[in-house]
């Protein structure tokens, strides 16, 4: 019996015995309700209204913060001797790996393809407002972390949600934290094995076979599906056994390499068709608000916009204050603070890049899915959109797809391993059977495609965000009061005076206002 043989009886096995629960799992998650014509993902307005929320709550920290926020990333305010494994710039790098990936090729084509131009400013809007939740859920994991005897560092919805609710509501939040952390670690657990490994090596590997020839190709065969798996499963499994610093390091430079190529293939499309800007400019605003041809008019566009920046950056999702946890500070927010820069990053800036290049170069299939015609795949989109100047790019593109995945299978893997620890402890015998389940993996992801599963992984993690935005709300006045620690921290630097307790000593909180 030939490998591809064995492969599809396991697709087709798996797929049989999960698409039941699968699609029950996602009805629920995803339960839309008709909006204006379309339909509204209740996920999605759960998420928004977060961000609005803790918008308002912190006085739209995410604008008036943003220029700390980065001389944080730089360093300036770092403070000695402090707890934790990586510095602020490799936690940023670590936690954007994770959300940085295909979505922001293959989705934002889809979305801009069905919402049309004006999707790509509420996509912005959202990613603004995510900003905000993002602050929230990071500052709240470094809070909460916990610092363990060999100076590693584990954070969390698992850690946050149990000591913040025991903290403020006593006997009962901490019996109802346990229970929250409990089901989170699972949910992070399933989604990384099969969406943040699986499913990335996937369609890395998806991404190769069509640049080297096809299914007929030198990587088409079962051997090269093999091969490739084997090689991705012995980078992760070696960046893992380092731990988070290990991870860092890579993803520190992996993170800047692949968004400096991604971006500098945008600019060419752009600069090549900058007389086109003005133009793609205004169909965006004027698409924002009198869309043409788009089912739900502005609310269709809006919904499309919003529901590609909240799959995208995965704001109050509570994945990325796991790698932000390890972050050397003494103040929670000031983490916090580097964490908005995420959605900026992921949706502001990469995702409307895509959308941008899109709508300049008007490929023809782009064209074609806009006048209603068949769905065509979002990478392939994009790839047309950049072959319009580069006839050459889907090399690129490989490349970058390729540094995509690694990324984000390395950071979902210290994900997963703070989730299984917390679930079967921290022994070296737990670790190892983790990393050797999840380098095994990776292996199967060039080999299956376990779609279904990857679907329940989805919903798995988008419930999730019910739970712990419920925990951001309940927590949000800890924030403040962590936040205003930070900003006399902060003023008290820049004046010149003696900040000599905040470097020994974590500090009290010295105000309850922003």
């Amino acid at each position: 019996m030939s490998l591809d043989t064995i492969t599809s009886s396991i697709d087709d096995a798996v797929s049989g015995f999960f698409e039941p629960i699968a699609t029950w799992l996602g009805d629920i998650v995803f339960y839309s309700v008709p909006v204006g014509g379309t339909q509204l993902p209740l996920i999605v307005a759960w998420l928004v209204v977060a961000g609005l929320v803790f918008s308002g709550w912190f006085g739209l920290v995410q604008i008036r913060k943003f220029r700390l926020a980065v001389n944080v990333v730089r360093g300036k305010y770092d403070e000695k001797g402090s707890t934790g494994e990586v510095n602020h710039f490799q936690a940023l790098t670590a936690a954007v790996s994770g959300t940085v990936g295909l979505g922001n090729i293959a989705g934002v084509a889809v979305a801009v393809s069905i919402g049309g131009p004006g999707a790509t400013f509420w996509m912005i809007l959202c990613g603004l407002l995510g900003m905000a939740t993002k602050f929230v859920e990071v500052t709240l994991g470094v809070k909460y972390r916990e610092v363990h005897a060999d100076g590693t560092v584990s954070g969390g919805p698992m850690h946050y949600l149990p000591k913040g609710l025991a903290e403020r509501f006593g006997a009962r939040g901490k019996t109802l934290g346990k229970v929250l952390a409990v089901l989170a670690s699972a949910m992070i657990l399933f989604f990384g094995l099969f969406g943040g490994n699986l499913f990335q090596v996937n369609q890395s590997y998806a991404q190769l076979v069509s640049v080297t020839g096809g299914e007929n190709g030198m990587m088409g065969s079962s051997a090269g599906a093999l091969f490739f798996g084997i090689l991705i499963a012995a980078i992760v499994g070696i960046v893992l056994l380092g731990g988070i610093r290990s991870i860092a390091s890579v993803t520190s430079k992996l993170v800047p390499a692949m968004a400096g190529i991604y971006i500098a293939a945008c600019l060419v499309v752009i600069l090549v068709n900058v007389s086109a800007v003005p133009s793609a400019i205004s169909s965006i605003i004027e698409g924002a608000f009198n869309p043409q041809g788009v089912a739900g008019g502005v609310l269709g566009a809006l919904i499309v916009g919003f529901k590609r920046a909240a799959f995208s950056n995965e704001a109050g999702l509570g994945s990325a204050p796991i790698a932000h946890s390890a972050v050397k500070t003494k103040h929670p927010a000031s983490e916090g603070l580097v964490a908005l820069l995420e959605p900026f990053i992921d949706t502001v800036v990469i995702c409307t890049m895509t959308a941008l290049t899109i709508v300049i170069a008007n490929p023809a299939s782009y064209v074609e899915l806009r006048n209603g015609g068949e769905s065509i795949g979002g990478v392939t989109i994009t790839s047309d959109a950049f072959g319009t100047v580069l006839p050459w790019f889907p090399y690129i593109l490989t490349i970058a797809v390729m540094l995509f995945a690694i990324s984000t299978v390395l950071t979902w893997g210290y994900y997963c391993m703070k989730a299984w620890t917390h679930l079967f402890g921290r022994s070296q015998a737990s670790e190892l059977t983790f990393k050797v389940m999840y380098t095994l993996f990776a292996v199967a992801g060039s080999l299956l495609t376990l779609q279904t599963l990857i679907d329940m992984a989805d919903a798995v993690l988008f419930m999730l965000a019910v739970i712990n935005i419920i925990g951001l709300y309940l927590l949000a006045p800890v924030v403040k009061r962590e936040l205003n620690s930070f900003l006399d921290y902060v003023r008290r630097r820049d004046a010149g005076l003696d900040t000599e307790a905040d470097e020994n000593e974590d500090q009290e909180p010295v105000k309850t206002t922003v």
